[in-house]
């Protein structure tokens, strides 16, 4: 019997540009509070820490903010449409099941058929999709991936439910990924918890976006922590030696928990979430992109990733930045 054949890819991959698109339509605390939610500005500061969110215009769908931030990271990589052949899009907001989002938003960009497909896993799915790329370029799948993570949750708000209409925002964030002659992405650390899928859902019935939201902060900052300081040993880095740490921007006492517990003083911590929200697995790429862009994290730095949500999926890795 003839053996088959099989392929090889570079023995590693890096990021080779980020890009992130925040819809124009700015919604503070104030303008819910116009709309009818029943709590306040300072309500809503001290329990998610949140100022104001982004939600799309009506006719702004999920691919259009993936095409903006996907078009954004192309430039930043140099690198044109035909250099691409496989997209990713993360999310969990398509209106239907099918189609995906990916080959629409591949067509829109002139990526010439590639593989595409989406991957939800919620607010960790960046994570997964950027592992699933990379994982393919270097089993010689694919020569350079287009990693998208979009979410338009403002069409899935219960605005009579204050604790969750006003943590949900709508962005997208974006990643090319190609082979590497030397170690840029670290191992990732990866699992769930399917014994509390239950806690964060969209309600068949209602098609609203429900969440225990005292369940899921127990369970973050009681079980990330390990999670993080894992990704980092696999890495081989010490926590110490990480120039930004960018967590799903889920709640920032979250966040701040988490970042402690890993003893993060003198580290930049992304809190995106204050001005952006909480976007689902657009979190990461969007506030690392921000950051990127600022000028607050230098090219090449060790930076921790780490996407945590529904499901309960979760998903870390050291990252250099492009």
């Amino acid at each position: 019997m003839t053996p088959l054949l099989t392929s090889t890819g570079p023995q590693h991959t890096r990021i080779l540009g980020l890009g992130h698109y925040r819809p124009a339509n700015v919604v503070t605390n104030h303008d819910l509070i116009a709309r009818g939610v029943d709590t306040d500005d300072e309500w809503i500061r001290t329990r998610v820490g949140i100022a104001e969110r982004r939600w799309a215009d009506d006719g702004e769908t999920v691919v259009d903010m993936a095409e903006a931030a996907g078009s954004k990271a192309l430039a930043a990589s140099g690198l044109g449409p035909s250099d691409v052949d496989l997209v990713i899009v993360a999310t969990c907001t398509m209106p239907t099941p099918v189609p995906a989002a990916a080959p629409e938003v591949a067509a829109r960009l002139g990526i010439d058929a590639p593989g595409a497909f989406d991957v939800n896993t919620g607010c960790s799915g960046f994570v997964y999709a950027l592992n699933t790329a990379s994982a393919v370029i270097r089993a010689g799948q694919a020569g350079t991936a287009l990693v998208i993570a979009s979410e338009r949750f403002s069409g899935w708000l219960d605005l009579a439910d204050r604790s969750t209409c006003i943590i949900l925002g709508d962005g997208a964030g974006a990643a090319v990924v190609g082979g590497s002659d030397t170690p840029a992405m670290g191992p990732v650390v990866w699992g769930s918890d399917g014994a509390q899928v239950e806690t964060v859902v969209i309600d068949e019935h209602s098609r609203y976006f429900r969440q225990e939201g005292q369940a899921v902060y127990r369970w973050a900052t009681g079980t990330m922590a390990p999670i993080a300081l894992e990704a980092c040993r696999r890495a081989g880095i010490e926590p110490r030696e990480l120039a930004a740490f960018v967590p799903h921007q889920a709640n920032l006492r979250i966040i701040d928990a988490i970042a402690k517990r890993l003893g993060l003083t003198d580290t930049v911590v992304a809190r995106d979430i204050v001005t952006s929200g909480n976007t689902s697995a657009a979190t990461i790429p969007l506030a690392l992109s921000r950051m990127v862009e600022a000028g607050e994290v230098p090219s090449g730095a060790p930076v921790l990733l780490l996407g945590f949500g529904s499901g309960l999926a979760y998903a870390g890795q050291v990252v250099l930045t492009p």
